[in-house]
């Protein structure tokens, strides 16, 4: 039986709803780059435009707007797609004021008080609900898993940690993702699961209902699956034995084991032909480091070392075959509960494009974000503790060759390469978004931009 939530009066029936910029654009226009997802922070929103809006249910509006970012006179438009759930209400609600975006002063939404919906339990009781019952709205699409059976009247709370999307707990049963930054396709963080699912691979949760929209095209917007209340993100973890003077490497050796699972399970479920192409992938890497080093100009005195590494990357010959992997892998991507490890967040790096996402690139990559992040770890204690982060690198390639039936230690051109990318990437990450932090990824490019790394 579907509860019934006591939602105020629509205050957006009967609306022109063709025009919601002349209500929000102001408002969003300040209020998105403020957000922890908005990928955008270090441009300016020359443009917004809204690409759909849809009334989800009475008093919350469905948005996919688009945030442009061209300079001057640059005619190719330079932005991102982002999915926004926006409430209305006559009056300012103080328990929602954290989520307050402000008052609209012109346009269909005049004097109405808008806010993010994520943040309001009532709305998130709705939300799960579309997703309990199939069906549409506008062009959104709501569906379950043919076997799945989702109770009512489970509370909702929104995890506040999160940086590229917002996520919705329900009790203590499920966890719904909803994606901010919108690409066209199917998102890899519904796509693996589900194929995973099916190869029987119990150490990823499986998705058991979802929501899509067909327009301006398809494109999937939010994945709920099982949440598992008890357990621990590998990063907390760490960092507890970090603080109490605990060795990491048997519960890292665990995890190598567990990453292999998962390859073995992915390279199962997306067969693929041929071999990594280290050619194109070092050209890849070159062109990342040479607009990092634009962008970041600590990196330019190492540029020179660091190009050496996918030098070396092109020049060398076999590896392990290229497959579908999960392209974003590192402590906090992990849960341990039970005494064994499960594997979230099959979405990849939100700023690289879908269809990169979504291809076939070796496993070694994930090994190196793994790697990175037990440098991550053990760099947040002080004094830096190398010989931790040092067992835990050796015990996690073990466990993982152990079910792998290669060690990725003895493809040091390619694990040297995938971890100086992912150094890269995080130089530049954290030069936008926690400057503090920026120290952490350039102890390691110091370190890899010298020869044999």
């Amino acid at each position: 039986m579907m509860k019934t939530v006591d939602l105020p009066r629509s205050a957006t029936a009967g609306l022109d709803l063709d025009r919601p910029l002349a209500s929000l654009g102001a408002l969003l226009r300040d209020w998105l780059p403020r957000q922890r997802w908005f990928a955008g922070k270090d441009r300016p929103v020359t443009e917004l435009s809204v690409l759909s809006v849809t009334e989800l249910f009475p008093g919350c509006l469905h948005l996919l707007v688009h945030a442009d970012h061209s300079a001057g006179g640059d005619p190719s438009p330079s932005g991102d797609c982002y999915q926004l759930l926006l409430g209305a209400r006559e009056h300012r609600t103080p328990r929602l004021e954290r989520a307050y975006i402000g008052r609209a002063e012109e346009g269909p939404l005049a004097g109405l008080a808008i806010y993010d919906a994520l943040h309001d339990p009532r709305a998130a009781e709705l939300l799960l609900e579309r997703l309990r019952i199939p069906g549409t709205a506008g062009p959104l699409r709501f569906e379950t898993a043919p076997d799945a059976r989702i109770p009512g009247e489970l509370a909702p709370r929104l995890l506040t940690a999160e940086q590229s999307n917002s996520s919705l707990v329900y009790g203590d049963s499920y966890i719904l993702k909803v994606f901010r930054r919108i690409q066209p396709g199917i998102n890899p963080d519904l796509e693996v699961p589900g194929a995973l699912a099916a190869q029987g691979c119990a150490r990823v949760p499986a998705p058991v209902a979802w929501f899509h929209t067909t327009e301006p095209r398809p494109a999937t917007l939010g994945v709920l699956q099982p949440f598992l209340p008890d357990a621990a993100d590998g990063w907390t973890l760490s960092l507890r034995a970090l603080a109490a003077g605990d060795d990491f490497a048997t519960e890292a050796h665990e995890l190598g084991r567990a990453t292999a699972d998962v390859h073995l399970a992915l390279a199962s479920a997306f067969p693929s032909a041929g071999r990594e192409d280290h050619g194109r992938t070092a050209q890849a890497m070159t062109a990342r480091l040479e607009a990092a080093a634009h962008a970041v100009p600590a990196l330019r005195p190492f540029a020179p070392g660091l190009r050496g590494a996918f030098e070396a990357l092109a020049g060398c010959a076999g590896g392990p075959p290229a497959q579908r992997i999960h392209g974003d892998l590192h402590l906090g991507q992990v849960l341990r509960a039970d005494r064994e490890w499960f594997v979230i967040d099959f979405e990849g790096e939100p700023s690289r494009p879908l269809a990169e996402r979504r291809g076939i690139q070796s496993p070694v990559r994930d090994v190196a974000g793994m790697l990175r992040s037990f440098d991550y770890a053990a760099r947040q204690r002080r004094p830096w503790r190398p010989a931790w982060a040092r067992h835990c690198r050796e015990a996690y390639c073990a466990g993982y060759a152990a079910r792998a039936g290669w060690d990725p230690r003895e493809k040091h051109a390619l694990l040297r390469a995938h971890e100086t990318d992912r150094a890269v990437y995080e130089v530049v990450y954290e030069a936008r978004h926690r400057p503090a932090w920026l120290p952490v990824p350039m102890a390691a490019i110091e370190r890899l931009a010298r020869w044999g790394g």
